[in-house]
């Protein structure tokens, strides 16, 4: 790919940065959220109580995990193309497993399979990034890919208001159907041995993870990863039961999570402009306030578009704080330390909705929103150190940036 186009809009690079939005679509979009949108469905389909529904997402998030790590043993000696073609195929047939399940266990099988596809690409397509895109153009691309999760669950939403009830079954084979053609399509654009690394990452030692400056950076990933999932699983079932099932407003929810997580690409710049601890207050503050406009008045249509609107923001928007913040922290290793950052982050998915999950059986889930709502808020003395943005440059600031989606 020639680093002469100074503009980046090369058509290849282009295509790639396409492509790439697509991949992160289907597989976060669909494969790895879609169950949250349409658990009304899927309950009622098949007999699960709200503690069975939490179990069964924290094993999703557990393939999504395992995939990390595969993904971290392979990519140096595979290189990405071969790890994104597998994401690809892990999507469509999870997708297509959930859509003709007879029972549980396939049900199961299909979200796990579906969820661990987000692992398999994330970090692949980075480092098709870091060698396929000219370098001043990296920085553009690397702020779109994130994006494919809102477009997913944007194309999501009218999906499920034209499918509901039992036609949901329906939107899975649609789903497994993009996923097959975007798995095809990036097989046909992706430069065939591009990413593969020359030698073995260099070792560190433990006393890198455990400096004390790091525990702020593991928390809020933990809480953060907490409290997103919890909201992906039980946001739309909290409004389908306070709008008694038949309306567009859980529709209109994911829409509206969609849309404003588009915005989330505008992170650097923010982050650049205010600060990392300002923006750390903004997106917690603004993430605390979404889950408990749903807590207090989730059939209340203008609380669950402003809920929504505030949610698909931050939610996208942290994701490129805790990268930035990650470079912080571990300036000398930063793919490494984003990676120990991610540990928490899916250790918080693993629990909460398995941990919530039974407190929603119990105490309903207005009370389950209202306690993630409190751990975001307890998330807001975390911040950052008064580092600034710039204080270490270069390349490896960038690839740590990278896996922001």
């Amino acid at each position: 790919m020639s680093a002469a186009d100074p503009t980046g809009n090369d058509s290849r690079v282009r295509g790639l940065t396409v492509a790439g939005v697509a991949m992160i679509g289907v597989a976060f979009g669909f494969a790895r959220y879609g169950s949250g949108l349409f658990l009304p469905s899927l309950r009622a389909g098949f007999g699960l109580s709200i503690a069975q529904t939490g179990l069964i997402s924290s094993a999703a998030y557990a393939g999504y995990l395992l995939a990390l790590v595969v993904v971290g043993a392979a990519v140096a000696r595979t290189g990405p193309r071969p790890l994104i073609i597998a994401a690809g195929v892990s999507a469509t047939a999870g997708l297509a497993l959930v859509a003709a399940a007879p029972g549980v266990p396939l049900l199961v099988a299909g979200l796990v399979l579906g969820g661990a596809s987000p692992g398999l690409a994330w970090a692949p397509y980075s480092d098709v990034v870091q060698t396929a895109v000219p370098e001043h153009s990296r920085e553009h691309v690397l702020g779109v890919l994130p994006s494919g999760t809102a477009w997913g669950v944007l194309a999501a939403g009218p999906l499920a208001l034209v499918t509901a009830g039992s036609g949901w079954r329906i939107a899975w084979w649609a789903f497994a159907a993009s996923a097959l053609l975007v798995t095809v399509w990036n097989a046909w654009v992706l430069p065939s041995s591009g990413g593969r690394q020359a030698r073995p990452p260099e070792r560190v030692g433990v006393s890198m993870f455990l400096q004390a400056r790091a525990v702020p950076l593991y928390l809020t990933a933990l809480s953060y990863g907490i409290t997103g999932s919890v909201y992906w699983l039980f946001a739309v079932q909290a409004v389908t039961e306070a709008t008694s099932a038949g309306g567009s407003a859980p529709a209109l929810l994911w829409t509206l999570i969609g849309l404003s997580g588009i915005t989330g690409a505008l992170t650097g710049r923010v982050v650049k402009r205010r600060g990392q601890r300002a923006t750390h207050t903004l997106l917690l503050s603004a993430l605390t306030a979404a889950i408990a406009l749903l807590a207090v008045a989730p059939g209340n249509h203008a609380a669950i578009a402003l809920s929504g609107s505030l949610y698909g923001t931050t939610f996208m928007a942290i994701s490129g704080l805790l990268a930035i913040w990650s470079y912080q922290v571990f300036p000398h290793h930063p793919a490494t330390g984003f990676s120990a950052t991610v540990f928490f982050l899916g250790m918080g998915t693993m629990a909460g909705p398995a941990v919530l999950g039974m407190v929603a059986e119990t105490h309903g889930l207005p009370a389950t929103l209202w306690a993630t709502a409190v751990i975001a808020a307890l998330t807001l003395p975390l911040r950052p150190g008064p580092q600034s943005l710039t204080a270490h440059s270069g390349r490896d600031g960038l690839r740590s940036c990278e896996s922001a989606s």
